[in-house]
């Protein structure tokens, strides 16, 4: 079996987090997945006059498959359209555990199945926790790239779970 859908996760609430007095080792949670974001940093770092965000209209949960995804087709995009002269950076990080309650099927589950009674879940994967308004990723390009810049974000927003917007900002630096 596959990843849930995304919608499964899209929403974010406060997770119900066991603590433990007597045995404070049943307070954390064990085995958190690895992130699937590779890399949160591309490019040369140089002093580009014009910086591109890509940021959030609502309040979401953002899964790590699919900030990678978005950040492979951002980096397509600028390495066909641009060449070499950009910096792109990942601004968001997936630390929130994510975790399903797998549910037994077929014959016989009944016997073994725990239902709601045990129902902590175990980590299937992680997430960033996005506020409306929040900056997710920024190229800083030439004045000739923004319109590249653009595009390639414009391929980014189809992968995220939210609409998002594009500003173009003149860089002030570090």
């Amino acid at each position: 079996m596959g990843l849930r859908p995304g919608k499964c996760y899209r929403n974010h609430q406060r997770p119900y987090t066991r603590v433990s007095t007597r045995r404070p080792r049943k307070s954390f949670v064990k085995g958190v997945p690895k992130s699937k974001v590779t890399g949160f940093e591309y490019g040369q770092k140089a002093d580009y006059p014009k910086v591109v965000y890509i940021t959030s209209d609502h309040s979401v949960q953002i899964r790590s498959n699919s900030i990678e995804s978005a950040r492979v087709a951002v980096v397509r995009e600028l390495e066909k359209n641009v060449g070499k002269g950009f910096f792109f950076r990942v601004r968001i990080y997936p630390h929130q555990v994510l975790r399903e309650n797998v549910m037994a099927t077929g014959a016989g589950a009944d016997r073994f199945q725990t239902g709601m009674r045990q129902s902590f879940g175990k980590p299937i994967g992680t997430a960033a926790v996005v506020k409306a308004g929040q900056k997710l990723m920024e190229i800083r390009v030439n004045d000739s790239g923004v319109i590249a810049a653009k595009k390639s974000f414009r391929a980014a927003m189809h992968k995220l779970p939210t609409t998002c917007k594009i500003r173009v900002e003149d860089f002030k630096g570090i």
